[in-house]
């Protein structure tokens, strides 16, 4: 929560890259909030979690600035621009909130833990900052955003007014929509898998590659409880996510198992 009488500042990221529609919009969102910075990857970065660069030099190029907004472009992952741009580029003061998106295509069910979306968010958390991810279910770079702002102004507002738990982050979906979405859900994350994952083609040369498709197959499709469920439905899905991987019901199990009891 912001305490002085200095504007909020709003940190974004995405996976899509600097100039993607989706960053741009919810640039023009946030800035109805408060100062922005954003900090995201020079090129395309989807899938990449939360990745980072270990043997490569990161280079930053400031492409815009303009009372209020400040655009960096990184030449890593989406976890290495908001890594860098805390670390030094802000001028020691610390955001108020983190904001990653708004994706181009869905971040539900197992999908949250490899989306570089997420891993901004992911990020975040570990320096202590409250965080959203935004998702649009649709890959078109053309995407109308327009259905779901109400709903980012509503979310963006109520974190920067109450704060977040300290481990806890949003995962925020909407599903595609040409109206009004139907509502907001607050979900579980769907625990279903990938099926079909790679199809085997040719290249005009002879050679066998692999490109990766698939579908998406819920854990249950009945449940309504999960994010998959509610996007399929029409609704905006809520998910709160933490990056304590500690399967805390398990450990008298694998002490049993060691002989550790």
């Amino acid at each position: 929560m912001n305490t002085d009488n200095k504007q909020p500042l709003i940190l974004i990221g995405n996976d899509d890259g600097y100039n993607s529609q989706g960053i741009r919009t919810l640039t023009r969102v946030a800035r109805e909030f408060g100062d922005v910075v954003v900090a995201a990857p020079l090129n395309h970065q989807s899938g990449k979690s939360c990745a980072i660069s270990m043997d490569l030099p990161l280079r930053v190029k400031k492409i815009s600035q303009e009372p209020g907004l400040t655009v960096y472009a990184v030449s890593g992952t989406p976890t290495d621009a908001l890594k860098l741009v805390l670390d030094q580029l802000l001028d020691g003061r610390r955001p108020d909130i983190v904001l990653s998106g708004i994706n181009h295509g869905f971040n539900t069910g197992i999908s949250t833990i490899y989306s570089g979306t997420m891993g901004v968010a992911f990020e975040a958390l570990v320096h202590g900052l409250p965080a959203v991810a935004f998702s649009y279910g649709s890959f078109s770079r053309e995407v109308d955003f327009t259905p779901c702002l109400d709903i980012v102004r509503d979310i963006v507002k109520r974190v920067l007014a109450d704060g977040l738990p300290a481990d806890v982050c949003l995962n925020v979906n909407f599903p595609p929509s040409e109206g009004p979405i139907r509502g907001v859900k607050v979900t579980s994350t769907d625990m279903g898998k990938w099926v079909g994952e790679f199809e085997k083609r040719t290249d005009p040369f002879g050679h066998d590659y692999y490109w990766m498709t698939g579908t998406y197959r819920p854990a249950d499709v009945n449940d309504h409880t999960t994010d998959v469920y509610w996007t399929e439905r029409g609704y905006a899905s809520v998910t709160p996510v933490t990056t304590n991987q500690t399967a805390f019901t398990r450990i008298a199990d694998v002490a049993r198992l060691l002989n550790l009891e």
